[in-house]
């Protein structure tokens, strides 16, 4: 493994601990509190990449998560893609994509 596939798995790993310490956590409440607080959490205290990064991981195999974050996933807030927020702001090419078409 290179060093950059080395921090993506130790990144997608360190998601996978946080979201399932959260939830071990919310495990002492009962279950649709317990849901609704991973969910809270998640959306109040993580940032648009954490969340964009844990959905690609749920998306992906979720074997790894509690069954609390995976129960939870339903009311967190998708974050949109680096792409679509480009295109909801109008953007359409950055001023290197301009540069390199031109050459």
């Amino acid at each position: 493994m290179s060093h950059d596939e080395d921090h993506i798995a130790s990144t997608a790993e360190k998601l996978v601990r946080m979201a399932n310490q959260i939830a071990t956590f919310f495990h002492s409440k009962p279950r649709e509190e317990g849901i609704a607080g991973v969910a809270e959490h998640i959306n109040k205290f993580w940032e648009p990449r954490m969340r964009r990064q844990l959905f690609e991981l749920l998306d992906g195999d979720a074997e790894d998560f509690d069954e609390l974050v995976i129960a939870a996933s339903a009311k967190i807030k998708r974050p949109i893609s680096p792409a679509e927020a480009d295109r909801k702001l109008g953007v359409t090419a950055f001023p290197a994509d301009i540069a390199a078409s031109q050459e």
